[in-house]
């Protein structure tokens, strides 16, 4: 029961980040940083193995970065 709830809570903020993706949120960068705090403490409580939370914390990063990019070229452009 406790593992549940705290995989509920990392799929919550990954979520939330995920949808600040599709909205063009200002604040991404702070989504990122809690998503990724959830799951660095998922893996100390030994609800998920590291290298599942390495892979979903590199997944989380490229998308930040490609919506930098996207971002930079959309603004340079105007």
């Amino acid at each position: 029961m406790r593992n549940r709830s705290i995989r509920s809570a990392v799929k919550t903020k990954v979520n939330k980040f995920r949808r600040g993706l599709a909205q063009d949120a200002d604040d991404l960068e702070k989504l990122a940083v809690i998503a990724i705090s959830a799951l660095d403490r998922a893996v100390s409580k030994g609800v998920l193995h590291r290298n599942n939370a390495a892979r979903r914390k590199a997944r989380l990063m490229r998308r930040l970065n490609a919506a930098r990019r996207a971002e930079e070229t959309g603004s340079a452009g105007r």
